[in-house]
């Protein structure tokens, strides 16, 4: 999934072989679709690349939600019905404090845990790539809630990116501690960070992102000028942070 490229088709044996579930399934489609990628399978009708797949995987998709009512529905009945019987609904075994329960119910919250990480990792992974070790968590995070709207925290995107990487879908240096810089140096990285993150971005436009971040100037001010941007992105350049390539607009 990491080396799927725009124009490819993922192909498989059996839809089993890619998907735990019928949801699972249409959130890595997706996925394939964000990146212009198709996907096939060998003893499935799916096929994305043709009329006939696509419906398919849209009748798959209906009938994975009316899959996803009806054990709505199940569970309310069932809870119902238990109450008049006068038993408490939910897992026994949890309310006894069962250590075969407890273990059983964090198995499946691990597992639910990884499978929604893998299915989001197109919309923040990369930025963590260009951006660590070399910025730190909490400039990670400033860019990541400011370029796409998410709302990570500090704590959350570590916990993410540590359990991709004991499951070895990352790089073990992701990881690794940012090295200590001193202020100028901090913002020169961050500036660095939001440019290589989007770099269709002007001057002005990561002025006024700094702006929302709250970021002081170098020199203190609140209000960032488009000079003082291409001095940052000048001085990491220099330092082989930035390739020379990057060009942005006033």
């Amino acid at each position: 999934m990491r080396e799927i490229r725009s124009g490819d088709v993922l192909v498989v044996v059996r839809i089993d072989r890619l998907a735990r579930s019928v949801s699972h399934l249409l959130a890595v489609i997706e996925d394939l679709e964000a990146r212009g990628a198709h996907f096939r399978s060998l003893r499935d009708p799916i096929d994305t690349s043709t009329p006939q797949g696509m419906f398919s995987l849209q009748v798959l998709g209906a009938v994975a939600q009316l899959e996803r009512a009806l054990i709505s529905e199940r569970t309310k009945a069932g809870i119902r019905a238990a109450k008049a019987r006068g038993k408490l609904p939910g897992n026994p075994g949890l309310r006894e404090r069962r250590p075969e329960a407890i273990r059983a119910v964090a198995a499946a919250r691990r597992h639910v845990y990884l499978g929604d990480l893998i299915a989001s990792t197109q919309t923040w992974l990369p930025t963590v790539k260009r951006m660590r070790p070399q910025h730190s968590w909490d400039d990670v995070v400033r860019v990541l809630n400011h370029k796409d709207g998410q709302r990570w925290t500090i704590e959350r995107l570590r916990r993410a990116v540590h359990r991709l990487v004991r499951e070895r879908m990352a790089e073990p240096h992701l990881v690794q501690r940012s090295p200590r810089r001193p202020p100028e140096d901090r913002l020169m990285t961050l500036v660095t960070g939001i440019a290589i993150a989007d770099p269709q971005l002007t001057l002005r436009e990561i002025a006024a992102q700094l702006e929302q971040m709250r970021e002081r100037t170098p020199r203190g001010g609140r209000q960032w000028a488009a000079s003082s941007v291409k001095n940052l992105l000048d001085r990491a350049r220099r330092l082989g942070l930035v390739t020379p390539d990057l060009a942005l607009g006033s």
